[in-house]
């Protein structure tokens, strides 16, 4: 299974393939919102994929990028969780969840386990 690592709170977590990065953050209690569940209404699943990693996704489809631009602290590595699916090539990917969305604020300070 590939390893997904969630920072700032610096939590590696088992994902199967073919799962979101939202359902994986979902399933292993990490502070992701997602309030629209996945149905690209919302910007609250953001994160910013590490660089090195990001052309190895799928690329965004045009309705990711639109909402996208409604995120707090947008970056040229941002995706939202929601859209991107985890496959084996993408075993030690890290992304990181911004300190603000439009409804929560991440403690940078909270370790996972």
């Amino acid at each position: 299974m590939p390893k997904i690592t969630f920072l700032p709170m610096n939590r590696t977590v088992d994902v199967a393939a073919g799962t979101s990065l939202l359902e994986a953050a979902h399933e292993h209690d990490i502070p992701l919102e997602g309030a629209c569940e996945g149905s690209l209404a919302c910007s609250t699943c953001h994160v910013i994929v590490d660089p090195a990693w990001f052309e190895r996704l799928a690329a965004a489809s045009e309705d990711e990028e639109d909402v996208l631009d409604e995120a707090f602290g947008l970056t040229p590595s941002s995706r939202l969780a929601c859209q991107v699916e985890v496959t084996d090539d993408l075993d030690g990917l890290q992304v990181t969840i911004p300190a603000y969305t439009v409804n929560i604020s991440v403690d940078r300070n909270k370790k996972g386990t």
